[in-house]
């Protein structure tokens, strides 16, 4: 409804434009939203207050233009009850009842695809997250950034994009010797924990390389995808190995190769350069070292190529608050490889583990690392993930154990979880009740709380859009409390199932199944379980 909206707003600003109420000139962006105060109608724009600066006018002037233009235009349509202007120049949209009624049938008719759309259609999305390293298991930041980026190729691929969730296993560099030294115990030890005094104790493996790339490879697959799989619940369609798929393929070398032929290297102090600040990086950086090595750099550029020869055309990295650095040195990799697409960085910041106000330790089977496993085990998945899922990535987070241990209705998971439950065991109790037997008519449906909860439901596909576009993934689960706070609010004072009125009944079912259509795509999304009973 909001680009409907934005495309009558744009031509009746052109029809003035011909009949010189304005002066030639091009139509600025027009921003359409909704009102924070819903007295205020399902939509609102400052666009008045905009032109009348081009035009120079009064803004009370330009906006009753506008409306009287929209109110004509829009006669046949039957689309607003109203359109009203406010001081100092904004126009607000009022939704009529054919309008809202036929927005539920859509709901109706469509289901679960309610909301989707072919906005990617044609473009390829290769989206790495996680991505640590296989030296411990995966901490609750890692789960942060994990769910954030499972949920947002959720709603991509509703839109209508070719996603492809992708692990990258960084097994080739000096991480895995490091591990080999700690399994050893020996002076150049630094990893710690419980974990691995277990691969110590379980170690068959004599030198340092061996060693590591055991233990890696062990907690790789025995902790760490079984967290992803298991616990998480996250679903990955590529492991791609630094060793054996960048390396020992030959990407790395081939990279190099592009990057020479391109004039983009140059020899300084022994080492092989890249101009990386000729795409904007606060300096250039080494390839190759002066001792003959490859720097962990090149292995980027290498895993670039790779991409770039799987033909993705839209490339997002999700990344650690300790790797924010790095982001102007692989924006340049990309530009300088030729990378044409779209390259897109999440950032997660760090995540505290809080309860009554004081950071938690939870064991120290991982060392000093709070795991997302023993989160997870607390408080259960669907609790986890929400919770993280709440909060915007570049966000400092305290996780609120003691609110997350809440089996109430404090818990925003269970007020949610509670509500698609609640709406199951309405439509349960009517079909015992036989209410089912044809169509409700949702012309009946004009009791306010049935038009808030409407509201609502509309705006399902837009924050679907909006999501797909800026990556504000945190919008989903606010979403889903402010929908299930508006059912609740509905159920509170509307009757649903009642013998007396059944005609009332059935309209109101109508509007009961469309939100449970709603609510329920909105958690799965979100990859939540939408339980039908509580």
């Amino acid at each position: 409804m909001k680009k409907i909206l934005e495309e009558k707003i744009r031509t009746a600003i052109q029809e003035l434009k011909n009949e010189e109420i304005f002066p030639s000139f091009d139509v600025p962006e027009i921003r359409v939203e909704r009102p924070k105060d819903e007295q205020f109608g399902e939509y609102t724009t400052n666009i008045a207050l905009v032109l009348a600066k081009l035009a120079k006018k009064d803004p009370m002037e330009v906006a009753e233009a506008i409306s009287q233009q929209l109110t004509i235009n829009s006669q046949q349509e039957k689309t607003f009850e109203k359109i009203e202007v406010v001081k100092p120049g904004h126009i607000n949209f009022y939704l009529s009842q054919e309008t809202l009624v036929a927005f539920v049938t859509e709901i109706l008719e469509e289901g679960q695809k309610f909301g989707s759309s072919e906005k990617g259609r044609g473009e390829k999305v290769n989206n790495e997250f996680i991505s640590a390293n296989p030296t411990g298991p995966l901490s609750v930041g890692n789960g942060r950034g994990g769910f954030y980026a499972d949920t947002l190729s959720n709603v991509l691929r509703k839109s209508g994009y070719d996603v492809t969730n992708e692990y990258y296993v960084n097994d080739g560099g000096g991480q895995v010797l490091k591990l080999g030294h700690s399994v050893l115990n020996d002076s150049e030890a630094v990893y710690g924990g419980e974990y691995i005094e277990q691969l110590t104790a379980n170690n068959r493996q004599e030198t340092v390389k061996e060693t590591g790339e055991w233990a890696a490879t062990y907690i790789m697959e025995e902790m760490i995808k079984k967290t992803i799989q298991e616990k998480m619940k996250v679903s990955f369609d590529k492991f791609i190995s630094e060793k054996e798929d960048i390396v020992e393929k030959g990407y790395v070398d081939k990279a190099i190769t592009l990057l020479k032929e391109k004039n983009l290297t140059y020899e300084s102090e022994g080492a092989l350069w890249l101009r990386t600040t000729d795409f904007g990086d606060d300096k250039d950086r080494v390839l190759i070292k002066k001792d003959g090595a490859r720097a962990y750099f090149s292995g980027d550029c290498g895993y670039f190529l790779h991409k770039m020869d799987r033909g993705f055309t839209i490339l997002i990295l999700s990344l650690g608050a300790d790797h924010h650095g790095y982001i102007g040195r692989l924006r340049a990799a990309a530009k300088a490889l030729g990378f044409q697409g779209e390259l897109h960085f999440i950032i997660s910041q760090m995540v505290k583990v809080v309860k009554d106000g004081k950071e938690v330790r939870m064991s120290k089977r991982a060392g000093n690392v709070v795991t997302v496993d023993e989160l997870i085990e607390k408080v259960g998945h669907d609790v986890a993930r929400f919770f993280f899922l709440l909060y915007a990535p570049e966000t400092h987070m305290n996780f609120d154990l003691g609110l997350a241990e809440e089996r109430s209705q404090k818990n925003p998971v269970f007020y949610v979880e509670y509500a698609h439950a609640r709406l199951c065991s309405i439509l349960r109790k009517a079909e015992e009740g036989h209410f089912g037997e044809k169509n409700g008519d949702l012309n009946l449906l004009v009791h306010p709380k049935e038009r808030e909860l409407i509201r609502e439901l509309l705006f399902f596909p837009e924050l679907i859009e909006t999501v797909a576009t800026d990556f504000s993934v945190h919008k989903l689960p606010q979403y889903a409390m402010q929908l299930a706070d508006k059912f609740h609010s509905f159920y509170n004072d509307c009757k649903v199932i009642d013998e007396e009125h059944r005609d009332m009944s059935m309209a109101r079912l109508e509007l009961v199944r469309a939100t449970k259509i709603v609510l329920s795509e909105t958690l799965n999304l979100m990859g939540i379980d939408a339980p039908e009973k509580m």
